[in-house]
């Protein structure tokens, strides 16, 4: 399930898997896993670009609070990786720019 791109491998994996895409390229993960978990998994480059100085971030805490794992998931942007869980088809970009969604 790994692309070989990453340093995370999966252990025990389980028989139920989704395809997820990731920069338009197929991804065969997990159901049950978060997006975060998903792409760290087949990628371990960066998910998005901090606000301030455009640097490379990915996910940090993994649990909603650092705001290091915003990607675009299915055309809505701003979405944390670390909270939404994976499903069948669903399409997942890097976010280079914080997003304001009022404007």
């Amino acid at each position: 399930m790994s692309n070989g791109k990453s340093k995370f491998a999966w252990n025990n994996l389980p028989s139920e898997t989704v395809t997820i895409y990731f920069e338009d390229a197929p991804c065969e993960v997990p159901s049950g896993v978060t997006v975060a978990a998903a792409l760290l998994g087949h990628d371990d480059n960066h998910f998005c670009r901090s606000a301030a100085k455009q640097e490379k971030r990915a996910p940090y805490c993994l649990m909603g609070v650092c705001f290091e794992c915003l990607v675009e998931i299915d055309g809505i942007k701003n979405r944390q990786a670390c909270l939404e869980p994976v499903r069948e088809g669903m399409h997942v970009k890097r976010q280079h720019t914080l997003v304001d969604e009022k404007k």
